[in-house]
């Protein structure tokens, strides 16, 4: 029987460490534990920022010509239940998106790759 041929490594695939949003302050995003985002090779993933969790079903796409991950989710806010949806993109070093909470907030993301050093932001 012919093995079906493995499809490349996505370049979202692995974990990201979520350094910054735009809807909150970075205090709060690692208030219950390290804010991460997670895309695996079987079109899934999983998040967590704050008191928000969500598990993904992912799928890729292409935004303004580029390679894009988007994903809906379904999880919680603290203890009530919660689900919304999301969108990705590489930029160098980067994931740049946006999250949507069902009815609720919306907020810009950035996050690294989870074996790279988390920039310092510079005081002006």
């Amino acid at each position: 029987m012919a093995k079906e041929p493995t499809k490349p490594k996505s370049s979202f695939t692995g974990s990201w460490r979520i350094v910054s949003m735009s809807a909150w302050e970075d205090a709060y995003l690692d208030e219950d534990g390290q804010a991460f985002i997670d895309f695996n090779d079987k079109g899934g993933g999983s998040f967590c920022f704050g008191y928000v969790h969500g598990e993904m079903d992912c799928r890729q796409s292409t935004r303004d010509g580029e390679a894009a991950v988007e994903w809906t989710w379904d999880g919680n806010d603290e203890m009530d239940p919660a689900q919304g949806r999301g969108w990705a993109v590489v930029k160098g070093v980067e994931l740049h998106g946006m999250i949507f909470l069902h009815q609720g907030d919306d907020s810009e993301f950035v996050a690294q790759r989870k074996h790279q050093p988390r920039k310092k932001k510079s005081k002006r």
